[in-house]
């Protein structure tokens, strides 16, 4: 097999060129992995119509999910994405031919188990491929071999791979994961509701107050099991089953507040197990496990289950585009017309001030009676809807949103695994338990994580960057030719802008991937020459394909002053804009990013119960 796949790679190389190898690229028509997503459904919707009762603007993920539940619901709607794929950020494209990569997004496990279920997404075609082990973090040393971290589901087998670096941490871990799967717990109800809308508890109608007040329920059984618990320890110096977590109320504050280096520290002792629980908190974001409030980006990254296994992540069979093609499928076998290469020019407001429909490029207006932006706040205020009609603090608000990006990803094509040094690959080349894994590179303590995280702060691109790599065709042979495999490189911390205000253009692009490469070398000697092509997609590369302000991949950071009722502004936390009828569906919107849907399904549910007052 892989001599088959050398071969292949040998003529893909010659045709090809590798003397700068993201060029090429240009050159190719990127087409979507998935026969037939070029131009999904607009076949089976026919023509655009002139006129529909809700138009969502682009079709990422949360905005198919809410035309799902919009056309569930009996409203008749529309989907305009202007590329030429639908999915936003999780999409499958076939970059080197043969190659099929889930070209931004590249894991699986916040989207809402609701969502799962109601839109019955299984039989449209959804396969999830969960991964155990799911985490692999080899060291660098002067040993050989050189130790490694694998963390699994098997508990026992997990603690003795920590008792490698530290018995005490070892038995501190299992703790540990119920400490913070409390707090998940806690959180939950959050993400399936809109924010209280506190401007109308304080000072609105009768009926806004009664609907604000009834947003608070969330809110209070996020509360409430924490604070009976805690009552309940004062009083008999132990909590019920169910409410044990309610005595950690103090220590939860401080996971939401503090650096994650303090609360890591205060669990463990070892370098590499901190380093790997570190990358969750700052992974997609500018900040160093140092900065206080890291500790609930990494919250939000272990929200999520797949069957049923709080915090696990899998791959999605066919890449994540084919998680959008089945939200897709949901949305159009209920009646949802989806048209790819329908580019928005701007919002359609009628002279009392509320949306109408849209625009398009080519001038074609489209009416509807909501209007619902997938796009980030930045695309949907600042350039789709007039500035005159907004209010000048919001539009200020939303200039002053932190979308700072430290985010590089690279999608490799190889012809063969990598083969680390502290777990070197067999002889006939197939896959080991690690390559399924997360596989944590330059981590093996947090001051290397602080350390790219500052040189990037000074304008330069990490000179050792923290590397994700994920082999999703290890599970998925399908992405690949035979033999050979797709390779995702989720990098950081590069900036937005370089120092001196120099270009990310290509001789930036290729330095700061050969300087990838090379650290992965380090590691898995070999692996430079398995290269047959690499996309490299920078900050302002993310923001120009895929529409993500600043390249950031939340639609704006996930810091406590951006979330919950600041989300994306102060009083307009609810997914309804300045604009009546006009309603932000995407990760700019409450809870947040990461390929969750919550903020589709809230924004559809909250657009709906204004179209029922029409």
């Amino acid at each position: 097999m892989a001599g088959h796949c050398r071969t292949m790679a040998a003529r893909l190389r010659a045709r090809l060129g590798m003397g700068c190898p993201s060029r090429w690229l240009q050159g190719w028509h990127l087409s979507p992995g998935l026969p037939g997503a070029r131009l999904a459904y607009a076949g089976a919707a026919g023509q655009l119509q002139r006129e529909y009762d809700a138009v969502v603007i682009g079709a990422g993920h949360n905005g198919l999910v809410a035309a799902a539940y919009l056309q569930r619901a009996g409203v008749r709607t529309a989907v305009l994405e202007k590329r030429h794929v639908l999915g936003g950020a999780a999409v499958t494209e076939e970059i080197v031919p043969g190659f099929k990569f889930s070209r931004a997004s590249y894991l699986l496990s916040l989207l809402r188990p609701q969502i799962y279920t109601e839109l019955e997404l299984q039989q449209h075609g959804l396969r999830v491929l969960p991964r155990d082990p799911y985490s692999f973090t080899p060291l660098l040393e002067d040993r050989s071999p050189p130790r490694s971290l694998l963390l699994g589901n098997d508990m026992a087998q997990t603690q003795r791979q920590i008792a490698q670096f530290s018995q005490k941490d070892a038995q501190a871990y299992p703790e540990y994961e119920a400490f913070m799967g409390g707090l998940v717990l806690a959180l939950d109800p959050l993400l399936d509701a809109p924010p209280v809308d506190t401007a109308a508890l304080g000072q609105g109608s009768l009926l806004q107050r009664l609907r604000a007040l009834q947003a608070l329920r969330p809110l209070l059984q996020a509360g409430m099991q924490l604070t009976l618990a805690r009552l309940c320890r004062s009083h008999t110096g132990s909590a019920p089953p169910g409410l044990a977590l309610g005595w950690q109320l103090p220590r939860y504050y401080e996971v939401l507040t503090a650096p994650i280096s303090k609360i890591l520290d205060q669990w463990f002792e070892s370098e590499p197990l901190k380093a790997t629980l570190a990358t969750d908190a700052v992974i997609g974001a500018m900040a160093s496990p140092h900065t206080p409030g890291s500790g609930y980006v990494l919250l939000h990254h272990v929200m999520g289950e797949l069957e049923g296994r709080r915090g696990a992540w899998g791959y999605v069979a066919g890449g994540m585009g084919a998680l959008s093609q089945a939200i897709a499928c949901a949305a159009a076998a209920r009646g949802a017309h989806i048209f790819a290469e329908k580019a928005v020019c701007h919002v359609l407001l009628g002279r009392d001030g509320r949306a109408q429909g849209v625009v398009l490029q080519d001038g074609t207006e489209v009416r509807s009676k909501l209007v619902l932006s997938n796009a980030s706040p930045q695309i949907t205020f600042l350039e789709l809807t007039p500035q005159e009609q907004l209010p000048k603090d919001f539009v200020q608000r939303i200039r002053q949103t932190d979308t700072r990006s430290p985010v590089t990803k690279i999608n490799v094509a190889v012809d063969r695994l990598p083969s680390f040094l502290a777990a070197p690959n067999t002889r006939n080349g197939q896959p080991l338990p690690h390559h399924q894994c997360s596989i944590h590179l330059n981590c093996e303590a947090i001051h290397l994580l602080h350390q790219a995280f500052t040189e990037a702060t000074q304008g330069h691109p990490s000179s050792r960057p923290m590397i994700e790599l994920c082999i999703p065709s290890v599970l998925d042979p399908g992405l690949a030719p035979r033999g050979c495999h797709v390779v995702s490189l989720f990098t950081q911390y590069t900036p937005s802008v370089l120092a001196g205000g120099q270009p990310w253009d290509e001789q930036a692009r290729n330095a700061y991937a050969d300087t990838v490469f090379d650290c992965i070398e380090a590691y898995a000697p070999g692996f430079k020459a398995s290269v047959i092509g690499r996309d490299i997609l920078t900050p302002p590369d993310l923001e120009r394909i895929f529409g993500l302000p600043g390249g950031n991949i939340f639609h704006g950071g996930m810091s406590l002053d951006q979330l919950y009722f600041a989300r994306p502004a102060p009083s307009y936390s609810g997914y309804r804009s300045p604009i009546p009828n006009l309603y932000l569906c995407g990760s700019g919107a409450h809870p947040g990013g990461g390929v969750m849907g919550a903020a589709g399904l809230n924004a559809a549910r909250v657009a709906l119960e204004d179209f029922r007052r029409l």
